[in-house]
């Protein structure tokens, strides 16, 4: 899968300010609307909310893929934020999130949505570039990153 074509410079939050789970998604909603990518934003933060519910998407090692599907959105959509501190997003090793990862596909749409997950947590399982996502606060430097 090519993460260029999914990943745009114009979501990407280098800088988060948000200090809580629904606060993050609402800020990274937020900035995807403004990049055009979706239509209805209370929808998008509704649809991954519901999700949080069903089993949180804190994974491990600093990392949070909330996700969901909506019809607020044509294709598979994404959108990377980066938090200094961390937030709790009751993650399964305990500790706090900083690199989350949105993404949203249509509600009639599984294969895209399913593979971007599986190429994004391959990625992120790389403890080097877990590091250099933390150390940058440039959008091109994060985008170069995870699409090189």
């Amino acid at each position: 899968m090519n993460l260029k074509k999914i990943l745009t410079r114009d979501s990407i939050l280098p800088e988060l300010t948000a200090d809580t789970k629904q606060g993050v998604i609402e800020e990274m909603v937020a900035a995807m609307s403004v990049a055009g990518k979706l239509t209805d934003c209370a929808a998008v933060v509704q649809a991954i909310l519901d999700r949080e519910e069903k089993m949180s998407t804190g994974m491990q090692n600093g990392v949070a893929i909330p996700h969901g599907k909506t019809n607020a959105v044509d294709e598979l959509v994404a959108a990377v934020a980066i938090h200094r501190r961390g937030v709790d997003f009751a993650a399964m090793d305990g500790k706090r999130s900083h690199i989350f990862i949105i993404t949203l596909s249509p509600e009639n749409r599984t294969g895209p949505h399913i593979q971007f997950l599986a190429e994004i947590s391959k990625l992120l399982g790389r403890q080097e570039l877990r590091e250099k996502l933390l150390k940058t606060t440039s959008t091109d430097e994060i985008f170069d990153l995870l699409t090189a």
